[in-house]
Parts: structure tokens; sequence; C-alpha cells
């Protein structure tokens, strides 16, 4: 029931090697590639000038710039910043989140060749984050940063790692912060034409950090190319981005590689519309996500499967919402984890009973260092959790274990160079064909048929050993787990390594054990409740009924009562757990996890 136009089938070409190995490449040509962003830019405020580009809400409505508005104040902007001095070697540090004066910078940067450095607004909001905020700093050395709010950004403007750097806010206040508006005044010195010139495919536009879910976050240098590849790649697999122009309502931040270059170029590329979208999907901020909704519907819908999880409740509850977000809607489009499948079927059957046929349904696999995309299922399927086929133009190299699961690496013009100040990170990081090494698990849908796709099956680096030499697929057991112990757990950490038995500790949803009924009290950093340990122990012995070995059989647990700490490196900026980091930092309780005699462990029978 998904339109026929509306997507392009697969064609996968497989090559099996001598050494076991297995090579998958599009059977598709590369379309044509734009040279940087400023050639999308300078084709939409010609063929569209009047076309919203970028909206942000400002009172009750919106705040939008057409797209020829961008472009000048994007020249306007180009022009003031080098006038400063400023070039490829002296980066842009963008302390704030997603807005429109955010986006006139970024593509005003782009547009002059000039490195935006984008980073997670918390790490300059939350003073224990400051470690991560400084790290970037020494790591990239900026020479102007931006802050939405002056006051609000006080304490990160104040680092003495900042000192000498131009602060620039679009509300300075009474701060020594210059005026974004200052920007707009451009510099009649300056011959921007001649600057935008001397920018090129392989000029390096962003930096963009990592999550820093294993280690420090790094600084993945992307350059127009990388952008501007990816793009292509994803019009060809989707050829309704190019028969209308896309709308979007779209909160996924811009220094993660998702929202900022995925999403935003998506737009560009197309001749799209992005409302920026203020809210977010958490208690409290959802309510501001349907009030934008209520505002503008997109005709592609993306989120984390949380998110849909969210909003799929709120449309059942709200016909007229309903039918205004399915009445254009081409694509639904999830990242960050694998979609519920009730979620996935509650959105079909929504999609059939307003509209008669259901949007493209999918998902995409990349990192931040391949701009990102490299699988996209691009044909219908009607199962979650597959991430599809190689994009034109990609390379994709499986390494299969005896159980055919594969390591997964990846070859191509969207792909980075190397690591900003880490060459010796950058040269372990590729195989000997130039492969970039990913440390992710993929398996066949249907090893038989590699046109039906890959579906994710975990971080190599998570998995680990028990004592009885079995192995433990902690990624794909952790969703599993989530799925179990939901809405009661909010995320947890898989544990076993060099132990009998695999446990979990658990980050409780405060929210939802105050719902059921729940009042744990704290115990040491563990929460206690004989209700609660109770219906945890009745999930994971019911779950190890069907598990299929110890492998997968959960049997031991323990409530955290410490939520987990971004300032202390425990969650990424994009809201992922860093699990080595929790097993270090709270060794005391994971030994009180495998203590039997300890009250707040949670035993599993039959486990």
């Amino acid at each position: 029931m998904v339109r026929t136009e509306s997507y392009r089938s697969h064609n996968v070409v497989r090559e099996d090697r001598p050494d076991g190995s297995i090579i998958l490449t599009s059977g598709h040509e590369l379309g044509e590639v734009a040279d940087t962003t400023g050639d999308w830019l300078h084709r939409w405020a010609g063929e569209a000038p009047d076309r919203v580009f970028l909206a942000e809400r400002s009172g009750p409505g919106w705040r939008e710039e057409s797209y020829s508005a961008v472009l000048e104040k994007v020249r306007a902007i180009a022009a003031a910043l080098v006038g400063r001095g400023l070039n490829a070697d002296t980066p842009i540090l963008i302390m704030s989140g997603n807005g429109v004066d955010h986006g006139l910078l970024s593509l005003a940067a782009q547009y002059a060749g000039i490195p935006v450095v984008p980073v997670a607004e918390q790490y300059a909001l939350i003073p224990g984050a400051h470690d991560r905020l400084r790290h970037v700093i020494d790591l990239v050395r900026p020479s102007l940063a931006y802050a939405v709010d002056a006051g609000e950004y006080a304490e990160a403007i104040a680092l003495k790692e900042l000192e000498g750097v131009e602060i620039v806010a679009s509300r300075p206040g009474s701060s020594r912060a210059t005026p974004f508006d200052d920007l707009l005044r451009g510099d009649a010195g300056i011959d921007v034409d001649a600057v935008h010139a001397g920018v090129g495919p392989d000029s390096v536009v962003k930096i963009l950090m990592t999550s820093g879910s294993t280690s420090h976050p790094k600084g993945v240098p992307t350059t127009h190319r990388m952008m501007c590849v990816n793009q292509t790649q994803m019009a060809d697999a989707l050829p309704f981005l190019r028969e209308r122009p896309p709308v979007i309502v779209d909160w996924l931040p811009w220094n993660h590689v998702f929202g900022g270059s995925h999403n935003f170029n998506m737009m560009l590329a197309n001749g799209g519309s992005l409302y920026i979208d203020d809210g977010k999907p958490v208690k409290g901020r959802f309510e501001r996500t349907l009030e934008n909704l209520s505002m503008v519907t997109g005709t592609l819908a993306f989120n984390v499967p949380v998110g849909f999880s969210m909003l799929l409740g709120a449309l059942r509850a709200d016909d007229s919402l309903r039918r205004r977000f399915f009445a254009d809607l081409d694509l639904v489009f999830y990242a960050g984890a694998s979609l519920p499948q009730e979620v996935w079927e509650g959105f079909e059957q929504m999609a059939v009973e307003v509209k008669g046929s259901v949007p493209l349904m999918t998902s995409s696999w990349g990192l931040t260092e391949t701009a990102p995309a490299c699988l996209l299922q691009h044909e219908p399927t009607s199962r979650s959790g597959i991430v599809g086929v190689p994009l034109n133009g990609i390379s994709v190299k499986l390494l299969p274990d005896e159980d055919m699961r594969c390591e997964v690496r990846v070859k191509g013009p969207n792909i980075m160079s190397g690591y900003i100040g880490d060459a010796g990170k950058a040269a372990g990081s590729f195989d000997e064909e130039g492969y970039f090494v990913t440390g992710d698990a993929m398996r066949f849908v249907d090893p038989e048929r590699p046109e039906k796709g890959l579906r994710f099956d975990g971080r190599i680096s998570e998995d680990f050993k028990l004592l009885t030499g079995t192995w433990v697929r902690a990624a794909a057991l952790r969703l599993d787990l989530l799925s179990c112990l939901s809405p009661l757990a909010a995320d947890l950490v898989i544990t076993g390594h060099d132990r009998n038995e695999i446990g979990v500790l658990v980050f409780p949803d405060r929210q939802a054990l105050a719902d059921a009924g729940y009042a744990p009290e704290e115990a040491g950093g563990a929460l206690t409740d004989p209700g609660l340990s109770a219906e945890i122990a009745r999930r994971l012995a019911e779950r190890a009924r069907t598990a299929t070995g110890s492998s997968t059989r959960v049997a031991r647990a323990l409530v955290m009562a410490e939520p987990a700490s971004l300032g202390e490196g425990e969650m990424t900026a994009k809201g992922s757990l860093n699990a080595r980091k929790v097993l270090t930092r709270r060794a005391a309780l994971l030994d009180r996890l495998y203590d039997d005699d300890d009250p707040a462990t949670i035993r599993i029978q039959g486990a």
C-alpha cells in the first residue's frame, strides 16, 4: 500500500571473496553531485526565492526565512567572518542548540570555507559537563564562539579556555558578547564571490564530535564533498525527495550528524523547508512538539523510537492532528535504535485509516564518520530493525563469523579521511584496503537474498565472554531487555564479563515507577522496593523461559538510585549510555549485583 513511485527498488551486487569476506555494492549509478552546499543555496534562491527554508517559533507564530533572504544573510555574515580574519584554520564553536541564527552562521561559515564545531548545548549549560566543552575547545582551538543567549550561557562563556575568543550572541544583553546583528552588516571590503570561489569539495566545513560512548569525543572533519555526495545518494534512493519540496518539523540536534547533516542538508539539497521544533520527546517538552505540529506538519517524519512511541499515543487521542499528520506524509524514518514493532504497526494502521496507503517506513545506518548514511532500506518492508542495502557509491565489506554475524567496514566518497588532531587513531581506523573499520555488526535478513538488506546486530566492542567462554551479544540483548522492562527501565547496562552469569544494572524511569505505584527507597546507591523487585523478577523469569541459553539468560538485576551522569561521562550528549564508564564508576554497585546476600540484588528464578 506504499505508492510504487515513491521508492527505488534495491539492486545489490554481491562478491564472495576467497578469504571469506563479502563485498556488497549498489547496482545503481551515483547521480550528479553538487560541489558545495552553497550551490544548493544559490539554486533554490533562484528557483524558489520566496519559499521558506528555515523557521523557528517566535511568539504565537513562526520566524520564517526564505531562500533568498537566507542567501543574502549568509553572504553578509560570510563577509563579516572573513573580515575578522577567519579562515579554514580558525574554527567557530557553536554552543547553542538548533535555531535560525545558528543555521545562518553555519551556512555562512561553509560558504566561506570556515569550519564550524557545533557541540551539545548540555556541554555549556551543565557545569558538570564543562570538562567535555574544555576538551572540544582544546582540540579545535576556536577563534569565535556563538551562543544564542549570553546570559543563559554565561558560565560557559566565562571559561578561561575561551579568553581572547570573540563571543557572538543573538541576545547579548550587557555581556561582552558581540550582537549577532553585527555580523549581518557584513564587510564592504570583502569580495564574497572571490572568497566563495576558493571553497571546493574538499574544504572542511564542519567538525562534528563523536558521541564519546567508548572514549573522549573525537573530532570528525566533514567536507563539502562528504555532505553533498550523501544527499545525492539518498535522493537517488528516494525519488520523492526530488518530486516535491520536502517539509519537516524536526527537533533532532544539529551537533549530531542525524539532525545537523542528514536532515538539515536534505532540506537544503532538495529545496525543502525546515521548521525547527523546540520541543523534545521527554515529559514537559513533548507538549510543545504537539503544539508545533498543530501549526505545521511535514512530508517527512524523523525521530528516535521513543519519540515515535509518544507521538503515536498523541495521534490516537487527537483525530484532527492525526489527519493533518498523515495527509502529505511520504516517509517515517527512525534511527538510534530499533522501532518497537507494535509502534511500527500502529503507524501503518493509522496511515491506512487516514489516507488509504502507508508512507515508506524505514531506517538507515551510518556514523558521524560517514556523513552519515551508508545503508538505507529504500523499498517497503513489513518489519522494524532492517537498515537496508548500500547506497550508490558505497562499498561495504562484511567479515562473517561462524554464526554469520558480520563485522561491517565501509568505503566511499562520503567517508572521512581521519580524525582531527589524532593521526594515530585515524591510521588504526582503516584496514589495508582503505575500508573504514566501524566496529558495528550486521546480519543478513536473508543470506540467500542480499537485496533483502541487513539488520544491525550491535557493536563488536560491547560483546563479552562469561567465565564459561560463552559470548554475550550485549547490544542486541540490551534492546530485548528494554522491551521486556518497559516502561520501568529508562535504560540499562548488561554485565557479566568474566563472571558466571549475566546481570543488568537498571536505570529506572522515575515517573513510570510513580505511575505504577512504586515508592522505592535508596540503599547505598541502589533502589529497593519489594513490589518493584518482584515485578522485575517476574518479567525476567518469564523471559528466561524462552531464552536460548546462558548467552541471553539474565540471572540478576540491580536498580540504580542515581541517574547516569553526563558530567561524569556516563551519558553521551545524544543520551546514550557509556556502558564502560558506568561499570567503572559504579564498580561497587557491580560487586553488589553479584552478592547474593545483598538485599538490593534481585535474583531471577529459573535463570
